[in-house]
């Protein structure tokens, strides 16, 4: 069966591209929500949670675009 996207076989196991598409979503919000509250950026805002979230949003968007 032929799939449009490209493949990702990990350990036997299929994965679709969504799902590295996840694993930087998940390793972009460990990595710089420490370093948000470290340098005090959330602070500048008066919603921090959706300042947070755009800046996620940003980041992730210039990944996929990387792609």
């Amino acid at each position: 069966m032929a799939h449009s996207f490209r493949e990702l076989v990990i350990g036997g196991v299929l994965v679709a591209p969504f799902m590295a598409y996840a694993v930087a979503a998940l390793f972009v919000m460990l990595l710089i929500r420490p370093l948000l509250h470290f340098i005090g950026f959330l602070r500048l805002f008066s919603n921090t949670a959706i300042a947070e979230l755009s800046l996620y949003v940003t980041i992730l968007g210039l990944i996929a675009l990387s792609f």
